[in-house]
């Protein structure tokens, strides 16, 4: 059965990746008038010991990993992945679209100055994945909305552990002992059952402040909350209540915020040869590429090995078009370029690959479902 708050979820989604695509355009633009360097300079201003762009980045995306996490939560216990026969397709199609992207990126950048950035391609932005999938109502099933809902889950968690291990700073074993401290009261508190929500977000609030102080990149501390809290199938648990309080701010005030601190890239000093680069090569190849032979090709595996079903109403032509649409690393993959790398000229080159990459595969999945996949009964759907 498809819960209320899947549905929630869905449609918060999808028009928030509307909003996403105009904030990402308007900031593009600003960012290259006469006036530009301003809009530039303003993200970089100081409040708190931190500059607005790092209180996003650090902060807010805190608050973003938290939904993510919860939306997992939710997903093991109750959702697409709480049957390890339903949860082996999209979580072996998320590794597909994880390893073989990175693998392309690598082809490409092994040696090079870009090599960190392995993890770029490796997710999937659900936000615009899900506002190309809205497009073609009549052409897909639920069942494929799901899948790529799942999908692009399993694999921000995938994202999740790679920054933890590749791209954190040297440890502090004390402030990092405090933090799993914290996460380990907070997860004995959940299972006694303690649903009271504001120690946790107090506790979750204390532990961001120790994982921003360890070494380990603070929105980590996000997705450890959200598994601490507990868990409970009525509307009136903690978990629950959060993850509903948290779609519409996360969808339309922070993912949006991130988009335009992230993405005002002045072309200034860059030109078309800049951009003939293993980076930006790899960059487009994981995402355009990498993505959906990955994702179609574990799906494959894990139906003939496994002799599992696809979920209802989907075909492997559906799974070749999620694999396009997955393409689109956006929020991801502009985060974990800021972490892989230093050098400013790096980031732009990069980010505008990203951007590239987010526009060819939006296109090109917009005319193979319009192409290659038939309408069907509103029955069917």
């Amino acid at each position: 059965m498809i819960t209320k708050i899947f549905n929630s979820f869905f449609h918060s989604e999808k028009s928030g990746g509307i909003l996403l695509i105009g904030c990402t355009i308007f900031s593009l633009l600003i960012s290259n008038l006469t006036f530009g360097s301003g809009y530039i300079n303003f993200w970089n201003v100081e409040v708190g010991g931190m500059s607005l762009l790092l209180w996003i980045n650090d902060g807010l995306m805190t608050v973003f990993f938290l939904m993510v996490g919860l939306e997992l939560e939710r997903e093991l216990f109750i959702g697409e992945l709480s049957k390890f026969k339903n949860a082996i397709v999209p979580v072996t199609a998320a590794l597909g679209g994880m390893l073989v992207p990175a693998l392309f990126y690598m082809l490409f950048n092994q040696g090079s100055v870009y090599a960190k950035g392995f993890g770029i391609p490796m997710a999937t932005d659900i936000a615009f994945s899900l506002t190309i999938l809205s497009l073609f109502s009549r052409r897909v099933p639920f069942g494929l909305r799901i899948f790529l809902t799942a999908l692009a889950i399993a694999d921000d968690l995938g994202a999740i552990l790679v920054i933890a291990v590749f791209y954190s700073n040297d440890l502090s074993w004390m402030y990092l002992a405090l933090a799993l401290g914290l996460f380990v009261t907070m997860f004995i508190m959940g299972k006694l059952k303690v649903y009271v929500l504001w120690p946790y977000l107090i506790g979750g609030v204390l532990m961001w402040y120790c994982t921003h102080h360890s070494g380990i990149h603070a929105t980590i501390s996000g997705v450890m909350l959200a598994f601490a809290i507990p868990f409970g199938k009525e509307e009136d648990g903690p978990s629950y209540k959060l993850q509903s309080f948290l779609h519409l701010p996360v969808a339309f005030l922070i993912l949006p915020l991130f988009a335009l601190a992230n993405t005002c890239i002045s072309i200034t000093g860059i030109g078309f040869n800049d951009l003939y680069v293993a980076g930006v090569y790899g960059t487009i190849a994981g995402l355009v590429f990498g993505k959906p032979v990955g994702i179609f090709l574990f799906t494959f595996l894990s139906k003939k090995l496994f002799h599992l079903n696809l979920p209802t109403g989907v075909n492997f032509k559906h799974i070749l078009g999620a694999g396009i649409v997955a393409g689109i690393g956006f929020t991801m993959s502009i985060f974990i370029t800021d972490l892989a790398f230093t050098h400013e000229f790096y980031i732009k080159q990069i980010k505008l690959a990203i951007l590239f990459s987010a526009l060819v595969s939006s296109l090109m999945g917009i005319f193979y479902f319009k192409l290659f996949i038939p309408k069907v009964k509103a029955d069917k759907l």
